[in-house]
Order: C-alpha cells, then sequence, then structure tokens
C-alpha cells in the first residue's frame, strides 16, 4: 500500500537542477502529494511563471517515484497561490548560505500593505553588510548578482519573492 508519507519523502528528495544543493522541498515548490490507489500525484508550483527548470524537476520527480517503485505518477503544476520564497525552508536557507548564495532574508510584501525598504545583502563568504547589487538579474531570473566590498567576491542573492 503507498502512503503519502512514503511518497512525499522520495518526492521532496529531489534537487532543483538550477540550485543543486536544494530540494524542490527546501526551495518550497513541493506543495502537494496525493495518493490515490496506485497513483501518486504531485503538485508543484514553479518559483515564477517561466521557470525555465519546471520541466526537469517534473521528469526528475517522475523519475524519482518511478525508481522508488511507484509505477503510476502524475505531476501538476500550479500557479496559485503564486510561490514566494517565504515558503523555503530555514534548512533550504542554509545550504544556499553554505553554497556561496545570500538567501532571501525577511518576508515577502504580497498583501502586506506598504512596500518595505530593502535592507543590506549579507555576504555569503565572509558575512560583511558592506555589499552592492551589481545586476538585478544573476544566474537565474530570480536571483540577483551582488558584489562584497568587504571580500570583493561577487555572489548571487537569492530575491525575495
Amino acid at each position: 500500500m503507498v502512503t503519502r508519507t512514503e511518497a512525499w519523502a522520495v518526492a521532496a528528495s529531489v534537487t532543483d537542477p538550477e540550485v543543486p544543493v536544494l530540494t524542490i522541498e527546501d526551495l518550497g515548490v513541493l506543495r502537494d502529494v496525493e495518493v490515490d490507489g496506485d497513483r501518486v500525484i504531485v503538485t508543484l508550483t514553479p518559483t515564477y511563471s517561466g521557470c525555465p527548470a519546471l520541466e526537469t524537476m517534473r521528469d526528475d520527480v517522475v523519475l524519482a517515484l518511478t525508481h522508488a517503485g511507484y509505477e503510476r505518477v502524475d505531476v501538476r503544476t500550479t500557479l496559485s497561490p503564486a510561490w514566494t520564497t517565504d515558503w523555503m525552508t530555514d534548512a533550504g536557507k542554509r545550504k544556499l548560505t553554505e553554497y556561496g548564495i545570500a538567501p532571501p532574508s525577511g518576508r515577502s510584501a504580497v498583501g502586506q500593505g506598504p512596500i518595505r525598504l530593502r535592507l543590506a545583502v549579507k555576504c555569503p563568504r565572509c558575512g560583511s553588510l558592506d555589499t552592492v547589487e551589481i545586476a538585478r538579474f544573476g544566474s537565474t531570473s530570480c536571483k540577483a548578482l551582488y558584489e562584497c566590498r568587504g571580500c570583493l567576491e561577487p555572489f548571487d542573492h537569492f530575491k525575495v519573492l
């Protein structure tokens, strides 16, 4: 008998193809796993509607679950509610820092009224707050490129969305 907990654990082990130190659970794109008889239905919410990694995530989820013995796997995509960095796990944020990407800090402003000021982004290498945004878009659309004025190293910052 297939259980939701077991199927969730397998799906949750799939890594993000763009940031391989994160699982899709760490990233918060794994939204639901249902079991209907011998069928497993996984729901993913992409980080944004045009996310190029979504198709790879979908294929990797199917591969992981079929490899684990689940014969019928469906992966659904939902855009509502929209993904937010608030869904990232604390473990995922720590993994980003260890990987050299500054994690999002604070909470998203979705539905919270006034727009908040942007705070300094901490360098994931030396911890300095003396950093500057070089480009609004980094290696992917959900990241910005920063430079640390302390250690002079460039780094990606996962934007708060």
